[in-house]
């Protein structure tokens, strides 16, 4: 494949510069360029150029509270997820796998302190003291 190349376009010089043809096509039946059939152009032993298809990136699972990713989790696609055994998918404790070690922390925090509260109120209401809230 020849391609022209300019050297000054005032003078409309061009010169022929060899260039490898670097066109490949697809290995599968799907067409277009979309998100699923992204490829990444390889040259096997022999010289020739060949497509390989790239796999889509993984996100992962994220905290809903704080969005951090999980950490302790892979990020892998979803069928992927079904050949890992549950040791691999989540974390052995309360909200293991769904949030992050600092919302869970926060959350039995308030739960504690909120239960703290009605005792305190309790013991004020028994004693006769009118609460200040």
């Amino acid at each position: 494949v020849y391609k022209r190349q300019g050297i000054n376009a005032e003078y409309g010089l061009f010169f022929l510069i060899m260039v490898k043809d670097s066109r490949v096509t697809y290995r599968r039946r799907h067409a277009y360029n979309t998100a699923s059939n992204k490829t990444k152009i390889v040259k096997t032993p022999g010289g020739r150029l060949v497509v390989q298809y790239r796999k889509k990136l993984a996100k992962g699972p994220s905290c809903p509270d704080c969005k951090i990713s999980l950490p302790g989790i892979p990020h892998l696609r979803p069928k992927e997820y079904s050949r890992l055994s549950k040791r691999e998918k989540t974390i052995n404790r309360a909200y293991g796998g769904n949030r992050c070690g600092n919302c869970v922390r926060e959350r039995i925090v308030r739960a504690f302190l909120v239960e703290e509260q009605k005792i305190v109120k309790k013991v004020l209401k028994s004693r006769g003291i009118k609460p200040k809230n």
